[in-house]
Order: C-alpha cells, then structure tokens, then sequence
C-alpha cells in the first residue's frame, strides 16, 4: 500500500463517518484548537465536552485566560484532573499575551516553548488550526498505528516512539492535512478501540498487520504491569458556627498542585504546631473517601471539628477560612470539592 492509499481510505472514511459537530469545531480558531487539545490530553472526549463549554463561556479568548486568576482557571478545571495541564493552560496565555500579541503562535517552536505544549500538541495546532503538514501520536494515533504495523514494542519506549513518529510523518497526506489528523483521532477514537476494535468497519483492514494476526487487541503491546501502591491520609475539616471551613492551598507541585484542599496529615493525631488552632472540639469521624490516581490509589480519612468563629486568621494565603458555599467556587479537587458540596447541602453543623 502507497502512502496517498492510507491517507485517501481514511479520508473517504472521515468524510463519510468521521465526527465533525465536536463544540471546538464549530466556528474554529487556534485558541479553541489548543484549549480543546490540551482539555484532551489523557481525557475522553465526552469527559471533556462540558468543561470545554465551561472554558469557553467564562475565557471566551486569550486575553481573558491570561487576565483572570489562576484559582478562577483551576475552580473550572476540578474534577477534569491532571491539574498542573490547567496551570500550564493559564501560564501559556499570559506567554501568549505578553509574546505573541494575544494569539496561538503559527511557529511549530514557538508553541514548544510555551508551557504544556508537547511535540503531538503543537502538531495538532499546527495541523487543524493552521492546516500545516505537521504529524501528531496521541493516544488514538498510537493505538492506530501500533495494531496497522503490529508493533511488537511497548509504545512508551523510546525505541518504539521514534519508530512512530517516523511512520506517523511519512504518512502524512499532501492535502488535506487537517481532516487527516482528526481522521486518524476519530478512527482510533470510534473504531479502533482499546478493548472492541470493530475492524469490520475499518477502512485500514485489509493490510492491518494486527487485524491479519486475528488478535489486535494484542496491539499496542502492553506495559509491565506494576502493582498499585496504596496510600493514607487524614483531612482535618474544621467548620465553625459561622459555617466557614479552613481551607489550605497546597505547594504547586506534586498532586492537586495549587489546589486549596482540607489540612491533611499521614496519622489522625493532627499535630498541634502544624496548625494553630485551639478550642477545637472533635464532632464526627467521616466514611472514607477512594480515590484513584494513575500511579497509585489513596484512601483518605475526613475527621470533621467544630471551632470557634475567628478564633484563627492565617497571615499568609497558605490557609483561609472562607465560607462552606463560597468554597465551592475555588479551585478544589474532585473528592474535596465532593465533600464540601456534602457539607452544603447538610444544614445542622457536624
């Protein structure tokens, strides 16, 4: 098979099947291009969707990205995860702002340089903004690519990835070129699935070397799998009679970086000089909390405290005490965000 016959069946198929009513399609520019991809990074599309409009709605471009609040950007990203993609975001428009006069540079290094832009992001701005010829391997791509040559090599390697990326350009079209890289995401998104690759339906199939070994769910090879480890923590949520919780701003790094969550310690004994709060009167042990990460599974344990009413004011932004509903407007992870909106809806105090 030819390049151009690649590229032209997955065309025909695009113009046929391929998804073209995604919300950052419609009335396109570079700015809905890069926010939609970075929203898409390591995220499905119908997980996206509702966040993007969201986005869009409060930031309808650059400037009002770059000038708002990074707590603003991060209260409407809580619960999309990965967190530190939505600091990047609101950092690379204030670059934008400052450097490119408001706009998504049209130079493929100009984009690597700005924050949480990658060699596949920047490809994909390239190619559906700017229609230029520029590959991309997120993770449809890669999956597409891995089960067509039966890639016998775990992705993740280096090996492999550079292999990938030399196929991914010597397939690029020579028109065209924005419909090919959505082509490709749509294929890998809706045919050649994961776990149900409906290969009877793929315009690839007849020299799919996955498809012809009768088991392409073998491909992309797997990684090694790890066991999980597992981890503990305590939050201490302190509500006073004036319905105010303390929150603390965690350090930009690490998970939830930035994020304002409830004080937290690895034991239940909450040691009296990390916090200064005094009179505190233990009310409710909560149930505990599950939450999943990609790397490992935390188990947190909320332990709920009655205190006086500004009785402690921290002097720097670590800490706050802000109201239960106002809290609810602040860049929250998901299971905190969660908790509080549990603490709202209660309306005697715990």
């Amino acid at each position: 098979m030819t390049n151009n016959t690649f590229s032209e069946r997955l065309l025909a198929w695009y113009d046929q099947y391929g998804r073209k009513d995604l919300p950052w399609q419609k009335n396109a520019t570079a700015y809905h291009t890069w926010l939609s991809e970075v929203m898409l990074q390591q995220t499905q599309v119908s997980t996206v969707i509702p966040y993007y409009q969201r986005f869009i709605e409060r930031f309808p471009d650059i400037n009002a990205l770059a000038n708002a609040n990074v707590d603003e950007v991060l209260s409407l990203w809580s619960g999309l995860g990965y967190y530190a993609r939505g600091r990047n975001l609101h950092k690379a428009a204030v670059q934008m702002q400052q450097l490119h006069n408001a706009k998504v540079p049209q130079d493929f290094e100009a984009l690597l340089d700005l924050p949480g832009i990658g060699r596949s992001t920047a490809g994909a701005i390239m190619a559906l903004a700017y229609h230029q010829p520029f590959p991309i391997l997120d993770g449809n791509v890669k999956r597409v690519l891995a089960r067509y040559d039966a890639i016998t090599i775990w992705p993740g390697e280096k090996k492999a990835e550079t292999a990938m990326w030399q196929r991914a350009e010597q397939l690029l079209p020579t028109s065209r070129i924005a419909n090919y890289i959505q082509a490709q995401m749509d294929l890998g998104a809706t045919l050649c699935t994961r776990s149900r690759p409906d290969c009877n339906r793929c315009p690839l199939q007849t020299d799919c070397q996955a498809y012809a070994s009768g088991e392409p769910t073998l491909f992309p090879v797997r990684k090694a799998k790890k066991q999980i480890p597992l981890r503990q923590t305590n939050w201490f949520v302190y509500i006073n009679k004036d319905r105010q919780i303390l929150l603390e701003q965690r350090p930009a790094n690490g998970i939830w970086g930035g994020l304002w969550s409830f004080p937290e310690a690895e034991t239940p004994e909450f040691p009296e000089s990390h916090l200064p709060i005094k009179n505190t009167l233990f009310a409710s042990k909560m149930p505990e909390i599950k939450h999943v990460f990609s790397h490992f599974k935390l188990t947190i344990q909320p332990f709920i405290f009655n205190a006086e009413p500004n009785h402690f004011v921290a002097e720097n932004n670590q800490y706050i005490w802000v109201k239960i509903e106002q809290a609810l407007t602040m860049g929250l992870p998901a299971p905190v965000k969660q908790l509080i909106e549990f603490l709202s809806s209660t309306e005697r105090m715990l």
